[in-house]
């Protein structure tokens, strides 16, 4: 399925401003910064300058939240997008209500602690990212996640995404019988989304830290609905090209 450009002007501008580009700026100014997240429940808070703001609207991280303060603008991270920024991209810390500095590890125990599957979504989100794909939360669709060429505004999302992992329990149940295949297709084709299935092997290595990921992998498979009139007409026009040669 081709990107849905929102617009004549919109491919261009995606082109003249690569995504890459944008997430790169935003990485040396939260560095440069020395930008600081708090954890809060399911989610990191974090408070932006204006050139932040800009760019993590650009990159697409986080939500902004509405507050009074006029001289900052918060952002509301998921987990995934927290811990991609901060072990990663290296570029922001953080702290939890005691205000210390947490390490890498204290942020795995904590945020695995807080959602049993989120080793294998982070892994797949992070898989995404490094691709350069925008990555948002795809539960309107039925998903874990809706996969972007570039800004939401100027495309529409391409990919509804699942992640699924035959390590996972209930998890790994998702997809196993007709009437799955069926209703998830049927939908993904209604609001003209393409399936993707992130398939991830933790290969015998379980999750106790973070650095388990390196061991993890991960395959994708694009699942389509079979159209068998479609088949029969591109037969034929196959067939009568051999015909006329």
């Amino acid at each position: 399925m081709a990107p849905r450009w929102k617009g004549r002007a919109a491919e261009a501008k995606a082109l003249a401003e690569p995504l890459s580009k944008i997430v790169s700026r935003l990485q040396s100014s939260l560095v440069e910064s020395n930008c600081q997240g708090l954890l809060s429940g399911c989610s990191v808070l974090l408070a932006a300058d204006p050139e932040q703001t800009e760019l993590f609207n650009h990159a697409c991280f986080g939500r902004p939240i509405i507050t009074s303060e006029k001289d900052k603008q918060w952002f509301q991270l998921s987990l995934e997008e927290a811990l991609y920024l901060c072990s990663v991209m290296k570029c922001i810390k953080i702290v939890g209500d005691d205000k210390c500095v947490k390490d890498e590890e204290q942020l795995w125990h904590y945020m695995t602690s807080k959602r049993a599957c989120f080793p294998i979504l982070f892994k797949a989100y992070s898989h995404l990212r490094m691709k350069n794909w925008v990555v948002r939360a795809g539960s309107q669709y039925g998903v874990d996640f809706v996969a972007y060429r570039h800004h939401p505004a100027l495309v529409h999302s391409e990919y509804a995404v699942l992640v699924l992992s035959d390590e996972e329990g209930d998890r790994s149940a998702r997809l196993r019988v007709w009437s799955d295949f069926h209703c998830t297709l049927r939908l993904c084709g209604s609001v003209a989304k393409t399936l993707l299935v992130l398939h991830v092997s933790k290969n015998g290595n379980g999750a106790m830290s973070s650095s388990s990921l390196e061991h993890y992998c991960v395959e994708e498979r694009i699942v389509t609905r079979w159209n068998p009139e479609q088949s029969r007409e591109n037969q034929a026009i196959v067939q009568k090209k051999l015909c006329k040669s």
